[in-house]
């Protein structure tokens, strides 16, 4: 997986962590513990494969 595809599907899982919460907050959604669980953890996901990428980006971007 390229660090540009890991970056960009980082990105759609935090907004995915953001408006999952947020849907539950303002009663679309109902909020039950595996989509608040699932919302914890495609957000910590985001969180992780963001940093691996940006580290990998930039650590092919400095051989060049």
């Amino acid at each position: 997986m390229s660090p540009t595809v890991m970056i960009v599907t980082a990105f759609f899982l935090m907004v995915a962590g953001v408006v999952l919460p947020l849907l539950m907050v303002i009663h679309v959604v109902e909020s039950t513990f595996f989509l608040n669980f699932l919302s914890y953890t495609v957000s910590l996901i985001g969180i992780f494969l963001g940093t691996i990428g940006v580290a990998l980006y930039s650590s092919r971007r400095r051989r060049k």
